[in-house]
């Protein structure tokens, strides 16, 4: 069993700053890629951000120098740093991450709960 729990997520004024956390706990042989989507009220579930394993990153235009993300292989973890918030960035924040559950077997796609972000004055 493997889950993915995030936290950080709530209310913040137009130009204010939050940072998302994840962890993943249970039977984890490993974990490849991990990265945060956003999806917000009638819109298709986006990319956010993206990091591989060793550390390369990936982000749309629409946050590109704004967000960071950033992990913790030990922990299991990663974040997402982000500034110069807008609201158009308010959504539910997911995590994903791609776990390897045995040494010889396929990584499968797991999701975290889910976190509101809500920027408004």
């Amino acid at each position: 069993q493997v889950q993915l729990v995030e936290s950080g997520g709530g209310l913040v004024q137009p130009g204010g700053s939050l940072r998302l956390s994840c962890a993943a706990s249970g039977s984890i042989e490993s974990i490849n890629d991990m990265g945060w989507y956003r999806q917000a009220p009638g819109k298709q579930r986006e990319l956010v951000a993206a990091i591989t394993s060793v550390g390369s990153t990936n982000y749309p235009g629409s946050v590109k120098g704004r967000f960071t993300i950033s992990r913790d292989n030990a922990r299991g973890t990663v974040y997402l740093q982000m500034n110069s918030l807008k609201p158009e960035d308010t959504a539910v924040y997911y995590c994903n991450a791609a776990i390897r559950t045995t040494r010889w077997g396929s990584p499968y796609d797991y999701w975290g709960q889910g976190t509101q972000v809500t920027v408004s004055s």
